[in-house]
């Protein structure tokens, strides 16, 4: 059996390969709520044969979204409209679901990306994020709110109160998003976070708010998968680094985390990344050995030989495909034929597969 088509567990959930469809925003909701646009993109994703599905970065508050398109999980109505979308989905697929539990920050209030992504000011619609520290995230942007004890119970609830909602939903598994230079990122590093209480200065109390959530989290959902996204580097000097990310994780798996999810960068413009096929494999595989906590390796991961070879040689854990798999929505078909493995597929599309992989399909 190869080991990219070899099965894992996350607690109590089976999962029948290490292949994860990674969460990609869509900038497609209304006032947070999904929409049809959901239910064909993680309809077709189900099908794709991969082994877990994240739901994009979901909003924990209002406040907290990215773009007024941002998919959210904050009140009824944004909890009815993802029931309806999940449950037209699962009618046909049985591959499990998982939320990235999310609030963006100093990053909150910009266009979608294909109408420039730029910072949206008050005057013309957008609102004021809430961040560690006054400091806007754009030269020229409007600061955000430095969050108080008060403001920080508040979002600390918000994540607690999604998170049940989730759960309401028979969501699978859960992530919290902590990177990519967002809220809890924002908290981590010494670049964004210029707090002179508790919660800045050294590391510990960088560490301190994000761990504060996922305390909060795991007392709420004791026995539920649960993991964290990290940025394992700001790729700029004086920023957090991997050192930092490793201590983090080790702090993290303390408190009951059951994987780390190795992503890098999105905190500040200044970041000067050098970008490979699997450039971030080695914070991956660096977290793992250092800390024995399962990981999740991301990032230019296109070829299926290049995915069973980080796992087979202990880098990662599982790999997750995000623009790959947009591009190519059958990839774990194709990675499955190339390795001479079995994948699920609907039986609608048992008839699909090629002559030379008469084997190839499991029935779901």
């Amino acid at each position: 059996m190869t080991h990219l088509f070899s099965p894992i567990s996350l607690r109590q959930l089976q999962l029948k390969n290490r292949i994860v469809v990674a969460p990609m925003c869509q900038y497609s909701a209304e006032n947070g709520q999904a929409t049809s646009w959901h239910q064909i993109h993680l309809g077709h994703l189900a099908l794709s044969g991969a082994s877990l599905l994240f739901i994009e970065a979901t909003a924990v508050e209002e406040r907290g979204r990215i773009s007024a398109g941002d998919l959210g999980l904050y009140s009824d109505a944004t909890e009815k409209a993802l029931a309806d979308v999940l449950s037209a989905v699962r009618r046909h697929s049985s591959m499990p679901f998982a939320i990235q539990l999310a609030h963006a920050g100093r990053k909150a209030s910009t266009r979608v990306p294909w109408e420039g992504g730029h910072s949206v000011p008050v005057n013309e619609g957008g609102w004021i994020g809430s961040a560690p520290s006054a400091l806007p995230f754009a030269d020229g942007g409007e600061a955000p709110e430095a969050l108080d004890k008060a403001g920080l119970r508040r979002v600390r609830a918000a994540f607690v109160a999604t998170a049940k909602r989730a759960a309401r939903l028979g969501i699978d598994a859960f992530e919290l998003h902590a990177a990519h230079g967002y809220l809890l990122h924002q908290f981590l590093s010494p670049l964004s976070n210029r707090r002179e209480d508790e919660y800045g200065g050294s590391l510990e109390n960088r560490m301190r708010f994000p761990l504060e959530v996922f305390e909060a989290i795991r007392a709420a959902l004791p026995d539920q998968p649960f993991g964290v996204r990290v940025s394992a580097t700001d790729w700029v000097d004086g920023g957090w680094d991997v050192d930092q990310t490793v201590a983090f994780a080790q702090a993290l798996k303390q408190r009951g985390c059951d994987f780390i999810d190795v992503s890098s960068g999105g905190l500040s413009s200044l970041q000067k990344i050098a970008v490979g096929p699997g450039y971030q494999v080695p914070f991956a595989s660096r977290i793992r050995n250092e800390t024995g906590i399962p990981t999740i390796a991301v990032g230019l991961i296109t070829e299926p030989e290049q995915a069973e070879g980080i796992l087979a040689s202990g880098e990662a854990d599982m790999v997750a495909l995000a623009r790959g798999m947009l591009y190519d929505p059958r990839w774990p078909w194709h990675a499955a034929a190339k390795l001479g493995a079995q994948v699920d597929a609907p039986p609608q599309y048992l008839r699909s597969q090629p002559r030379e992989h008469k084997h190839l399909f499991k029935k779901e």
